[in-house]
């Protein structure tokens, strides 16, 4: 009794200090207090993308998935709204004023997002639990703690395999899963997972080396450490997952595809379709846009066709492409090494089309074997954020004779740069802006430019063989066609083999390849529209601009117009370069 009547005036000291300390400070600094606060909570919740990005403050422990704490990080997020709508937008920089738009669409969308349940999906055929041992690939290793804490997470993987199977099992009971035939993928993935020997195991890659200052006492103790937890925590979580998957969850999975079937499944596509093309476009109007480009691509590569002679229907070239010998290597290490090339030849050319280029350079690698199978062509994984580690092209070499060699090129400048690469890299080196737009984004604009870069292969020397530029359309079919069957499977409820149809009957891929792509955008609904969506508006910008002014249009100067932001919105992207245009006119 006396000790809560003697705090309770200090309490209400403090609490009306802190107050009037916030009504004190500009609306700038209550801004920049949010955002610091909001970064360090991403951090925290996110810890394995914070030891990524090389904050290693939380390097000892995974996501806490638990339903506590999901629920706890919705509240904190409505909570962040609240502090942002108490911050008047008028009173702050034209530069603040932006990051307030882009962090108020952040957060609303994630708010709206959150009664739709996505988060109870917390895997798929690309990535999830089945695969956190490749968590390692990205993070640091060079002192005895990074080890202690990377064995820290495996002895709390257990808990974290528990609370994602407990969503999985919620999922299951409310509808909220993936089709049949994506979780058919997966199971052969927790499999890679059951070693016999700990040291086969993906937990075990960091242990196979240390640097040479660690003393070898502590490289034995830690590999005799990490022998233990994984043949008596890891590959035992993994049993327990693969009896739960194929016992309980997947005969569970929806016989049909398409993310309709889910509760509210029409109303959550069109979320996603704004979230990710960043636009208010509906479905069916993507649709239609998506069947337009199809149409304007396939007579372009009609003319090539005509161009190298060949005799035969459009259908008869495509499958001549699918199979003729000369188009692919036999050897995986050739593929490799091609792709290392033309990244060689790429690089000096930059110049003649950007002013400014990144500082930290890029390397091309080999997919993960365990992942090859079950994913894409290739993708890029950024540069930590303290330089430690490059940005990394990885390239699908798992059968290399369905890898054809005309499409090198192209998904060298889609992928490295100046596509991913460059750009990524150059918004992670802006230190002018608030951490929540250097290292995250916005698929409209981070593959919308990747995409756009494709179509500066010719600028940069590239495409000088037919096939070459048959290839690069056929990247550009393909992201059109994806406008098509995203829409087509999620809102027009097409079949899986409708979609892989479609697709094969206007691009050059392999059957191997459409049927990845197909699933991919059966497991993430309306990310694939991002794409062209975000090309066709920057190559309307670059139009635009070049018409306005004339002989005084600069390639290299309206580059650096697009990317000197980092990634935006498309409504934010087409604002700067309308106020650009209009101080260049003056």
């Amino acid at each position: 009794m006396f000790r809560s009547i003697l705090l309770l005036p200090v309490l209400v000291m403090i609490c009306s200090t802190s107050g009037r300390a916030w009504a004190q400070e500009t609306a700038a600094e209550r801004f920049h207090t949010l955002l610091d606060d909001e970064w360090d909570r991403t951090m925290r919740e996110s810890p394995t993308w914070a030891s990524a990005l090389g904050d290693l403050r939380f390097n000892d422990r995974w996501p806490d998935m638990s339903g506590e704490a999901l629920e706890a990080s919705h509240a904190a997020d409505r909570r962040a709204l609240d502090r942002l709508h108490a911050i008047p937008i008028d009173e702050l920089s034209p530069t603040d004023r932006i990051n307030y738009r882009l962090f108020e669409r952040e957060y609303e969308l994630k708010v709206e997002a959150f009664p739709f349940r996505w988060w109870l999906i917390p895997l798929n055929q690309r990535g999830g639990i089945q695969d956190a041992g490749s968590t390692a690939d990205s993070l640091r290793f060079d002192r005895v703690r990074h080890y202690e804490d990377w064995l820290a997470r495996m002895r709390a993987f257990p808990v974290y395999m528990d609370q994602t199977l407990a969503l999985m099992r919620e999922g299951a009971e409310a509808g909220i899963m993936h089709p049949q035939i994506i979780l058919a993928r997966i199971p052969a993935q927790i499999r890679r997972q059951i070693v016999d020997d700990p040291e086969q195991h993906l937990f075990y890659k960091p242990f196979r080396s240390f640097p040479d200052d660690i003393a070898d006492k502590d490289r034995q103790r830690l590999r005799n450490a990490a022998r233990q937890v994984i043949a008596e925590q890891i590959v035992p979580a993994y049993r327990k997952m693969l009896t739960f998957f194929e016992d309980e969850y997947q005969p569970a999975g929806l016989e049909q595809v398409g993310v309709w079937q889910l509760p509210r499944g029409d109303e959550l596509y069109r979320l996603r379709c704004r979230q990710f093309t960043t636009t208010d476009l509906t479905p069916q109007e993507i649709h239609e846009i998506g069947l337009s480009e199809v149409a304007r691509i396939r007579a372009e590569m009609e003319k090539i066709v005509e161009e190298v002679g060949f005799e035969g229907t459009f259908a008869e070239f495509l499958d001549m492409l699918r199979t003729d010998p000369k188009f692919y290597y036999d050897d995986p290490n050739e593929l490799l090494e091609a792709y290392q090339a033309v990244c060689k030849k790429i690089d000096p050319q930059l110049v003649k089309l950007f002013r400014k280029l990144p500082r930290i350079p890029y390397g091309v690698e080999a997919i993960p074997q365990h992942i090859a199978p079950d994913t894409t062509t290739a993708y890029y994984r950024p540069p930590a954020a303290d330089g430690t580690r490059a940005g990394t092209y990885f390239v699908n070499l798992f059968r290399p004779e369905v890898r054809p060699k005309y499409e090198i090129e192209v998904l060298s400048v889609h992928e490295a740069v100046p596509g991913h690469h460059l750009q990524i890299a150059l918004a992670m080196e802006l230190d002018d802006l608030p951490e929540f737009r250097r290292y995250g984004g916005y698929t409209a604009f981070i593959e919308g430019w990747a995409l756009y870069s494709e179509g500066l292969g010719g600028e940069l020397g590239l495409y000088r063989d037919p096939y070459s530029r048959f290839g690069q359309l056929t990247y550009e079919m393909w992201r059109a066609v994806r406008l098509v069957v995203d829409t087509g499977i999620h809102e027009s409820r097409w079949t899986r083999q409708q979609a892989i149809d479609f697709f094969a009957e206007n691009t050059a891929k392999t059957l191997h390849d459409i049927e990845n792509e197909i699933d991919r955008y059966i497991a993430w609904p309306g990310q694939a529209l991002a794409y062209k969506i975000g090309q066709l508006r920057i190559q309307e910008l670059r139009m635009r601009a070049e018409q306005e002014l004339g002989e005084a249009f600069d390639i290299r100067e309206f580059h650096d117009i697009v990317l000197r932001n980092g990634a935006v919105t498309l409504g934010v992207l087409e604002d700067q370069v309308d106020a650009w245009l209009e101080e260049k006119l003056r």
